[in-house]
């Protein structure tokens, strides 16, 4: 992108941007268009959606490359008192007359961009609810001595060092095209980006050697029911799939097993509103004295309410006990816009004939721990989508906690590449928190990554697919009992090198800015 755009104006370089991004995200996010809800047999809703959200997570890197290339354009001449806007020492001389002429500032805009495209990636996680989908550095999943950064940067210090190596590449090619009579000329822009991935490549290598043996394990059952989105919507087809995951779980629990997951939507019913769900789940809990962590919808009366519809929605996980007591609940936090709930209902009613939803969930307030004590054993819940937010995982990991558990519903976009989208995407919290991370899907990716950030199993049905129904049942290793987990650097600092970045793109715009009202004061001609 920053080849295509480099010398061109402010219009064109964004341009060039956002055609290249827009194309990126039509083709990663196809699987929009699968979700099942259709108006007169056309899938209006999906589409618009497609085209809305590809529309808007284009805006981002188009601004990127806006930024990035103008490099060649900040030493443009002018006539008058001073010989350059900037002063004669930052005038264009570099290659092909777009890059800085100094081998100093050609790095400087190769870490810049970097830390440019950190900062774009740090909004997109948090803007209108965030979504973090395939950032960058979720490229790099299969290097896992080098993914091991993240435990102090976070995902976003892969991303950074996959675009500061992409642009000294470029910043290399364009030396190599003005000097080519000097073979070596590109290898100077490139040692310093290769000598840091060597170096971090190394450390982790270390890190990962330093490996204890677990001191003990915990077995742990995940059910994969793969219920059909349209089946789920389907109110009479609820008890048949009710009693089909019943079965599947009756299958699942032969062995001895601890702790039992069910995915995300698996209930038809609300577990602590349908007295026959309640008794048929806490009953399988007690006669297999298992504990077992599912989600399901819950309610609320709000504060002050008169009437039985006035009440607050919300997408629950629940721990239960294997004397059939309901312990813990976690609320969901992070709600899917048009999925769980409708931006600015109130005033644009309208917005609800897109979506399959007919009301929406009231969001959680904070992470809980569900702590399973006979075992020894704390863990911390997400739902659906939230294993994909760095900065939200982290605020449920404490000292104690063994592992994070991930329960979703995957099904609204039948067999596709967004499970394995989501599942590389959340492999990053395990490394960035030291613990490891187990997904019970309804329709796959159901696995388990280590703290380390290696996949280590993954459920696949009868014919070798990881989407249809099944069950697994793995070891997860765990501390000692009362062994407090020292936390990583990133669980304890959060987003410290995110912000960093987002902090050197502010001062630069603001540079900019500056500078850019000075040129507009300063009454002279302007000659390239």
């Amino acid at each position: 992108m920053v080849a295509a755009a480099l010398g061109k104006s402010g219009w064109e370089r964004f341009r060039v941007g956002y055609v290249a991004a827009l194309s990126y995200y039509l083709t990663t996010l196809y699987w929009l268009l699968l979700i099942p809800y259709r108006w007169h047999g056309i899938p209006l809703g999906p589409a618009a959606g497609w085209l809305a959200l590809s529309g808007f997570a284009a805006l981002f890197p188009a601004s990127w490359v806006w930024l990035v290339a103008a490099v060649g354009r900040q030493g443009l001449r002018v006539h008058g008192p001073q010989s350059t806007v900037h002063g004669p020492e930052t005038a264009v001389h570099g290659p092909e007359g777009v890059m800085p002429g100094s081998w100093v500032r050609r790095m400087l805009w190769a870490l810049s961009g970097a830390a440019a495209w950190v900062a774009y990636e740090m909004v997109l996680a948090r803007i209108f609810g965030g979504f973090p989908w395939d950032l960058l550095g979720v490229s790099q999943y299969r290097l896992v001595p080098l993914i091991q950064i993240a435990s102090v940067t976070g995902v976003y210090g892969l991303s950074f060092l996959a675009v500061w190596l992409s642009l000294a590449m470029l910043s290399g090619g364009l030396m190599a095209i003005r000097r080519p009579t000097l073979r070596s000329s590109w290898l100077g822009e490139v040692v310093l980006p290769l000598l840091a991935v060597s170096v971090l490549f190394n450390l982790g290598l270390r890190q990962l050697r330093r490996e204890i043996p677990p001191a003990r394990t915990l077995r742990v059952t995940l059910v994969q029911p793969s219920i059909p989105q349209t089946l789920i919507w389907d109110a009479n087809a609820g008890e048949t799939r009710f009693r089909e995951l019943l079965s599947l779980s009756e299958r699942a629990l032969s062995n001895r097993t601890e702790l039992l997951l069910w995915p995300e939507s698996a209930l038809a019913k609300p577990l602590r509103y349908d007295q026959a769900t309640f008794d048929a789940v806490t009953e399988l809990a007690r006669r297999h004295r298992v504990w077992i962590i599912l989600v399901s919808d819950d309610f609320e009366p709000r504060a002050g309410a008169v009437k039985p519809e006035e009440q607050d929605e919300f997408n629950s996980s629940f721990l239960i006990s294997p004397e059939g007591k309901v312990t813990e609940r976690y609320i969901k936090r992070n709600l899917v816009i048009f999925g769980e709930y409708l931006p600015l209902e109130r005033w644009l009613a309208f917005l609800k004939f897109f979506t399959p939803i007919e009301g929406g969930f009231t969001p959680g307030t904070h992470a809980v721990q569900f702590r399973l004590p006979d075992l020894g054993v704390q863990t911390t819940p997400l739902i659906c989508f939230e294993d994909v937010f760095p900065h939200l995982a982290r605020t449920g990991v404490e000292p104690e906690t063994d592992f994070l558990v991930n329960l979703t519903n995957d099904g609204w976009f039948d067999e596709s590449a967004e499970q394995w989208q989501q599942a590389l995407s959340g492999l990053f919290r395990a490394v960035e928190n030291g613990l490891p991370l187990l997904r019970c899907c309804n329709n796959g990716l159901t696995c388990w990554v280590d703290a380390q950030g290696r996949l280590r199993q993954v459920l696949r049905d009868e014919r070798g697919g990881v989407y249809g129904a099944g069950f697994m049942t793995v070891d997860i290793p765990l501390r000692a009992a009362g062994e407090r987990r020292a936390l990583t650097f990133y669980t304890r600092h959060g987003d410290w090198f995110g912000w960093g970045c987002v902090g050197i793109v502010g001062i630069t715009l603001l540079r900019r800015l500056r500078l850019s009202i000075r040129f507009a004061r300063t009454p002279s001609a302007l000659h390239s």
